[in-house]
């Protein structure tokens, strides 16, 4: 039943906000229908940890375990807080005549639509309904990209679906291979992932090493692996900024989720050392690759974009010393990365509508000119570098230490040195766009009670994970590790 809910609440909203006429009501009544599905998603959390019954299946198409549920809930979690963002960030595009409220409507619309994609993947058994939900991420998201219809979200948009989509081909193409082994092999004809899950130890080796090849370059292109990043960049930086959140805070984890799922299959073929493999290649690559591009930017949100970029990497590095305890420490950063990148798209999407342009260059003392916004963000770049007392401080140095327990020396060198040069160039950029003095033709920004709220809501978890990591979600995190790695 609280399943039930949590996917019909997006579809109810759609038809409620059918009959609603005014702008600051959109959003209001949007945010009552996430609040709504935080508190199931919590409650059902809650009911999941304390049966202990092990997965559910539920109407023959829904499989849920501690993976599923971690997915969703930090999906439900930056949902809400994306939802209450956009209630005065819509509001102040309706009253700038950047759009009608016929076209805002359109925007919760699609946010609801996408939510819900993303809320359904983690629950879905089938695979191949996984293919197709995480394609129905990029093609609906792929609107709110291209939402303002000016020549650069139009660009954006269309790289956007055309460098997804042909990773996701691979995909399809590694979802064919574990379909073959499977019925050859296992004699299972289905993909059906518990069924496949059952068999998997018979599956042909050669084959799900080829077949994983192509699961990672095909869902890590949407995860935003280096070097099939491209797409993302540009994406982030011309989407609306709750857009922003959502795709850097879930959207990508998403992807990783579908390649756990393959990897949970490969482990019993082949053993987690190949897929281990993968992931520290991957990962060094992304991590490499962001320094880079974060040294050198110029554009606020593209910043945070590869700061994404990055994040993904030490994700990545963490699930390739998953048997050191970097299992636990990836899917911690998950959540960690998730409330911290939303939390600084929302700080960039204020200043960004403030000073009316992306550039770095043109953009200082925030601080003076938006005060709460700019101690935000000033705060923000610390949590986002990981520093403590911040959330993101326990999860990137937890990823170290399983690393060199692993015995990954060199990787270990590397990560420290990409990590620095992020450090440096996200503090050296952050720091001159809030600190300074403000242009003076520039008034001092009224900055929505919304925004706030969302920033206070996602704060809460980025300094609370920074200082202890609750009981039932240390115990949640636990048995998603256990699933991974086959215990």
């Amino acid at each position: 039943m609280l399943i039930a809910i949590i996917l019909l609440v997006p579809f109810v909203l759609n038809t409620i906000l059918m009959f609603v006429r005014k702008d600051r009501t959109l959003g209001v009544v949007n945010t009552f229908g996430y609040g709504l599905l935080l508190g199931t998603c919590a409650l059902f959390v809650k009911r999941f940890l304390a049966g202990a019954a092990g997965p559910l299946r539920l109407w023959g198409w829904l499989y849920i375990d501690s993976l599923s549920v971690f997915f969703m809930l930090t999906t439900a979690v930056v949902a809400f807080s994306a939802s209450v963002y956009s209630i005065g960030y819509m509001r102040a595009e309706v009253e700038e005549n950047k759009i009608s409220i016929s076209k805002a409507r359109g925007y919760f619309y699609l946010f609801n639509i996408f939510c819900f994609t993303m809320l359904l993947v983690p629950l879905l058994n089938n695979l191949a309904l996984v293919w197709i939900a995480i394609e129905m991420t990029t093609l609906v998201s792929a609107f709110l990209v291209g939402f303002h219809n000016v020549k650069e979200s139009i660009e954006a948009a269309w790289k956007y679906i055309i460098i997804c989509s042909v990773g996701i081909t691979f995909a399809l193409l590694g979802i064919i291979f574990f379909y073959y082994t499977s019925s050859t092999h296992a004699g299972i004809k289905s993909l059906e992932w518990a069924k496949m899950l059952s068999g998997a130890s018979l599956f042909e080796p050669k084959i799900v090493k080829i077949a994983l090849l192509f699961i990672f370059v095909g869902y890590g292109t949407k995860a935003g692996f280096a070097p099939m990043h491209n797409w993302l960049p540009d994406a982030h930086s011309q989407a609306l900024s709750p857009i922003s959140g959502l795709l850097s805070g879930v959207l990508l984890k998403i992807s990783l989720y579908a390649i756990l799922r393959f990897v949970m299959l490969a482990n019993l073929s082949v053993g987690y050392a190949f897929s281990a493999k993968l992931f520290i290649l991957f990962g060094v690559c992304s991590l490499a690759i962001a320094a880079i591009f974060i040294i050198v930017q110029k554009d606020l949100k593209r910043l945070l974009a590869y700061s994404s970029v990055e994040n993904i990497g030490l994700i990545a590095l963490g699930f390739g010393a998953g048997p050191f305890g970097g299992g636990f420490a990836g899917l911690l950063h998950i959540f960690n990365h998730a409330v911290t990148k939303a939390f600084m798209f929302f700080c960039a999407g204020g200043v960004v509508r403030a000073y009316r342009t992306n550039n770095m260059n043109k953009i200082q003392g925030v601080l003076r000119a938006m005060p709460f916004t700019g101690v935000a963000m000033f705060l923000g770049v610390f949590a986002l570098v990981g520093m403590p007392p911040f959330a993101i401080f326990i999860s990137k140095i937890s990823i170290l230490i399983a690393v060199f327990q692993g015995r990954y020396y060199f990787i270990w060198a590397l990560m420290f040195i990409f990590i620095a040069a992020a450090f440096s160039g996200l503090l050296h950029h952050i720091s001159k766009v809030v600190l300074g003095n403000k242009p003076q033709t520039m008034p001092r920004q009224k900055e929505p009670a919304s925004a706030k709220i969302a920033l206070f809501f996602l704060g809460f978890f980025i300094i609370a994970l920074g200082i202890k990591v609750p009981h039932s979600f240390f115990n949640l995190i636990s048995d998603c590790q256990k699933l991974i790695l086959g215990k």
